[in-house]
């Protein structure tokens, strides 16, 4: 197979960085984000030209095309196919890298997408092989179905999916996301998870570049089970024991920062929570601020963030956190944190409840996704 991502490599670290910058001075430029989100932008627009582009030259070329012309006033530019004849793939041609994770690499062909696994030892809590095998057994209109399995010719597992062009993160990165369009995207995620929690499954990854869009009007669905706990599945997982490292960035819960290897279901709505939260904002910026999960320090900087936000939790506000491993209390400093009405003062007073019944620090608190299907803000949707 041809080594498609070598110009990725040859890409130094400085390059990107100064791409970076060029980009948030253009976005502050244009007005299309606020200076403390603009970093934000410009950071997604350029992971995305790197994730997308089948070249240094097309890289290149895409982050110029972001700084020097005014932003597109449709949503066709989402959906237009790469350029360049493709690679192969197994059986499937003309295949065009769109992702990269920790394990993996995406390949858009035709209508499908190819999910090629690049690790060849499980790298816990990922696990292909748990994945397909979960995958196989969910039926659900808003979960994304995997269509078969195979190898390709250097014998790595491949899943077919089919191919979705955008991800709500895509949405959230070209500016406001409309009422609308939100309400849909999370009621397909409840949906979702209603189901998956229903069977006793803990997604532990909810996040916008794992909720797949067919279209900019939806419908969405929930994908990316790499990480996910199932109850009889994850067998180097018991119920009260499982792994920690689990989640995105700021998405993350607080049980899992403090050593609560019970966690259950309920950092699944703390990641919807805060996605809602994001969303709702113009323009849109998630509550807490966190380094990528691989760089030292992520961890601690987002617990600041999180107390800073809604304030340092107590024994009375969060009860359950006396027996965790590594108790929250006693601070070396203590934040009295801010009301959503605070955060979020332009939101939907219905969205804002919503968020407040989610992003709470007792996970028992929290709403099911049974129970955020019939809150108000979705039991409306059209």
């Amino acid at each position: 197979m041809a080594p498609v991502s070598d110009w990725r490599s040859s890409l130094r670290a400085v390059d990107r960085y100064a791409n970076i910058e060029k980009l948030k001075r253009a976005i502050e430029a244009k007005g299309l984000s606020s200076t403390g989100t603009a970093h934000k932008a410009a950071f997604a627009a350029e992971t995305d030209a790197y994730n997308t582009s089948e070249s240094r030259e097309a890289y290149d070329a895409a982050c110029n095309a972001i700084t020097s012309q005014e932003p597109p006033t449709d949503d066709s530019s989402f959906l237009q196919d790469p350029d360049g004849p493709g690679i192969t793939i197994g059986r499937f041609q003309n295949c065009h890298h769109i992702a990269s994770g920790l394990v993996s690499e995406v390949y858009k062909s035709e209508a499908v997408a190819l999910k090629v696994i690049t690790e060849t030892h499980n790298v816990e809590p990922h696990n292909p092989g748990r994945e397909v095998k979960i995958l196989q057994q969910l039926s659900h209109a808003s979960i994304i179905k995997l269509s078969e399995t195979c190898r390709d010719q250097d014998g790595r597992l491949v899943m077919v999916f089919p191919f979705m062009p955008l991800t709500l993160a895509k949405i959230i990165s070209s500016g406001p996301v409309s009422p609308d369009l939100t309400r849909r995207c999370f009621h397909d995620l409840f949906s979702a998870l209603a189901y998956l929690h229903g069977e006793g499954i803990i997604h532990r990854d909810v996040k916008p570049s794992n909720l797949l869009l067919a279209s900019p009007n939806g419908p969405a669905y929930l994908s990316d089970f790499g990480t996910a706990w199932h109850p009889t599945l994850s067998t180097n997982e018991p119920a009260h024991h499982k792994i920690l490292e689990v989640g995105t960035t700021c998405y993350r819960a607080p049980e899992t920062l403090f050593g609560n290897r019970s966690y259950g279901s309920g950092i699944d709505m703390w990641a919807a929570g805060v996605m809602l939260a994001e969303c709702v904002q113009t323009p849109p910026k998630a509550p807490f601020e966190s380094r990528d999960t691989s760089e030292d320090g992520n961890q601690l900087g987002l617990i600041l963030s999180i107390f800073k936000t809604i304030g340092t939790p107590t024994k009375e506000t969060w009860p359950e956190a006396v027996n965790f491993s590594t108790p929250p209390f006693e601070w070396y400093q203590e934040f009295p944190g801010h009301s959503w009405d605070e955060l979020l003062p332009n939101a939907d007073e219905e969205a804002k409840d919503l968020i407040k019944k989610l992003v709470r620090y007792e996970s028992g608190s929290r709403l099911t996704a049974i129970q955020a299907l019939e809150h108000p803000y979705l039991a409306a949707k059209g």
